[in-house]
């Protein structure tokens, strides 16, 4: 069962999209160095198909996405809730393969932290997110990064 610790409305998950970020908990991953270790926990109040309509009808006009920032612990619930959305839906992944989604999500970020490597606005970074494109996906990782401008 999925779980919703927190939320909020968020502009640099997904890059062009606001967006409105569901924190999952029950994590299985337990990066060390991770920044949200309350998410390890099982708290929160059950994701399912009623709040998450409820979520998106509050903020109607407002948002242009969902993204399920967790949910390794029961993927193919987190691909089901994200089949009935009417917005663009994202996954933030601390596994480095997904099972099969099926063309369910507009964006999905998969890798575990690594805290030497850092997150996905260090060029160093493992993580990866990615963009469906038609039947392709593209790596819209570098989009993170700060371009240095020389004088």
């Amino acid at each position: 069962m999925l779980k919703v610790a927190s939320y909020d409305i968020v502009f640099q998950e997904i890059p062009g999209e606001v967006t409105l970020a569901l924190n999952l908990s029950g994590c299985p991953c337990h990066c060390p160095g991770c920044h949200s270790q309350h998410l390890w926990e099982d708290v929160g109040e059950e994701l399912n198909e009623g709040l998450l309509d409820a979520l998106v009808a509050k903020y109607q006009g407002l948002i242009t996405c969902v993204a399920f920032m967790g949910g390794d612990q029961a993927p193919e619930e987190v691909a089901e809730l994200a089949k009935g959305l009417s917005l663009k839906a994202a996954w933030y992944s601390g596994r480095m393969n997904l099972p099969a989604v099926d063309g369910t999500f507009d964006y999905v970020k998969i890798g575990p932290y690594i805290e030497s490597l850092g997150g996905l606005k260090s060029e160093k970074t493992n993580q990866r997110l990615y963009k469906r494109v038609g039947e392709r996906w593209e790596d819209i990782t570098s989009s993170f990064w700060k371009k240095q401008l020389h004088a």
